[in-house]
């Protein structure tokens, strides 16, 4: 992956970050673009064919290239993609890129000639609370950190804490957009963007690209890549149900912040892998707004409903804790490209379980999960753990950028 930036800090645009992701991903599984062959490209800003742009800096080999958008569960939707490319026998090898090439600024919608996909999501929130003059998704997220507060009375300090957990570890982070570390009082007293949420506890806009090499176990052997494989357990994306936009009731604005779009992905995979929320050691999730991360813990099993705030104040969400939560930093200081954040989430926890991430790794990472989460709406999560019978051979590349990026190209 590249180091993610804030929009315009660097000349760039997005067929070089794809580039530079992309060849960082080759690399480290040891194979040429040729013997890739299909490959799913993510981003939500651009034109249609924009995938195909990007890739051809990589070469031009004719192969399929499939252009993904997915709102911010893009990344990972390429990812799933791939997976099942090779699951379905269409390939042995393939890539899923994602890239995003981003606005300063709150997010706002590009085509205002025809219905906006968030309609029904943003009508249905204003049955139950009134349209603030604050950005769409800060109220999406805020309204869903105020409805846990209004059933169980989880405290604004408690979302606060999130966002000084994840800013304070992406100091160790090379990629991350922001290494700041912040008290929580500099949190909490940081400009409002809509109660409980001030600035620091929202994820910025960004530039930036990551990418993954998937392969089928045939081809991890014939090239010897068997100790540094790190096998995809389990994966499963989930949309929207019809309860989403059904009576009001006291889940209703956790439903359309996609808490039961996580649910329905988490249990899958917990049933794909025979393993559960217990089992996991580290994760990279959705984290756009402190609010999410709340309820997000509750839509993965991590906690029972409305003990997500007793989570917290126990510190099973951090080093020492129960499981690691966002060790990279999360969306809220890594930063937020919208088709390369899945990805990126990937990268991390291909790095702990190989436990290259420097002072931010996981002691003893068995089981890592991802969760990637699009408004609108999509959520894809996905489970990792290196095959046991593989951990003993020697990783064939030498170099892993797993501490951060060549130093020549930060």
């Amino acid at each position: 992956m590249t180091k993610f930036e804030k929009p315009g800090k660097v000349d760039w645009d997005y067929p070089q970050m794809a580039k530079q992701a992309g060849e960082r991903a080759l690399e480290d599984a040891c194979i040429s673009y040729d013997e890739v062959d299909q490959i799913a490209v993510g981003y939500c800003y651009g034109d249609s064919t924009c995938g195909q742009r990007a890739v051809y800096e990589l070469g031009m080999t004719g192969k399929p290239i499939y252009n993904v958008n997915n709102n911010c569960a893009t990344g990972s939707t390429a990812l799933f993609m791939a997976k099942q490319f090779i699951e379905g026998g269409l390939c042995e090898c393939a890539m899923a890129l994602g890239f995003e090439k981003m606005e300063r600024g709150s997010l706002g919608s590009k085509f205002m000639d025809r219905t906006n996909p968030m309609d029904k999501h943003m009508m249905k929130m204003m049955e139950i609370k009134e349209f603030a003059p604050s950005p769409p998704a800060a109220q999406v997220f805020g309204n869903a950190g105020r409805e846990h507060m209004e059933k169980f009375g989880t405290k604004a300090e408690t979302f606060a804490k999130i966002a000084y957990k994840n800013h304070r570890n992406s100091v160790n982070n090379p990629y991350s957009q922001f290494r700041d570390e912040y008290s929580l009082d500099q949190i909490i007293s940081a400009p409002e963007v809509y109660a409980p949420l001030t600035k620091l506890q929202c994820c910025p806009t960004s530039d930036g690209s990551a990418c993954a090499i998937l392969a089928s176990e045939a081809f991890v052997k014939s090239h010897g890549l068997e100790g540094q494989a790190v096998e995809l357990i389990g994966m499963s994306m989930a949309t929207d149900t019809a309860a989403v936009f059904k009576e009001n009731s006291g889940d209703s604005l956790r439903k359309l912040a996609g808490h039961d779009m996580t649910k329905i992905a988490s249990q899958t995979v917990y049933k794909q892998t025979g393993l559960g929320p217990d089992d996991v050691d580290v994760i990279e999730l959705h984290d756009c707004f402190s609010a999410n991360e709340l309820i997000t813990y509750e839509g993965l099993g991590l906690c029972k409903e409305g003990e997500a705030e007793k989570f917290i104040e126990n510190g099973d969400n951090d080093y020492g804790g129960k499981v690691v939560i966002n060790p990279s930093g999360g969306l809220i200081s890594k930063g937020h490209p919208l088709g390369a954040t899945g990805l990126a989430q990937c990268a991390e926890m291909c790095w702990q379980l190989r436990g290259e991430a420097g002072k931010r790794q996981v002691k003893d990472a068995k089981v890592a999960l991802s969760h990637n989460l699009g408004l609108g709406g999509a959520a894809v999560v996905s489970m990792y753990k290196r095959p046991e019978e593989w951990r003993s051979i020697p990783m064939k590349r030498k170099v892993s950028l797993g501490e951060g990026p060549p130093a020549s190209k930060l």
